[in-house]
């Protein structure tokens, strides 16, 4: 999971993730399209991504294509997220509960 965070701590690759999200299956060509970046960046960017299970590629012809890998940050939500949220929703239910029975 130490891969997956340090591979989202960067900006750029969390726009390559979003423009995978937007459109799965692109081109390095496609992904450097509009970006402020060499082509060499965007590689190793990807590389990382890949390493950190964040992106898969498949080999269609001479064209390799990159597709979003959504399962570690699902992973994280659940491991790193939804536990802080549980005391909130407990908090808001005790709440409910406590609303319902004064006005009875």
């Amino acid at each position: 999971m130490d891969e997956v965070f340090k591979a989202l701590a960067d900006g750029s690759r969390r726009s390559l993730l979003d423009r995978l999200h937007a459109r799965n299956g692109q081109t390095l060509n496609e992904l450097c399209e509009g970006l402020a970046m060499t082509r060499q960046a965007v590689t190793k960017h990807l590389a990382i991504l890949e390493e950190a299970n964040l992106i898969t590629t498949i080999r269609h012809g001479r064209e390799k294509l990159h597709y979003l890998n959504p399962v570690p940050i699902h992973q994280i939500g659940e491991r790193w997220i939804r536990k802080f949220e549980r005391s909130k929703l407990a908090a808001l239910n005790q709440l409910k509960r406590q609303l319902e029975n004064g006005n009875e």
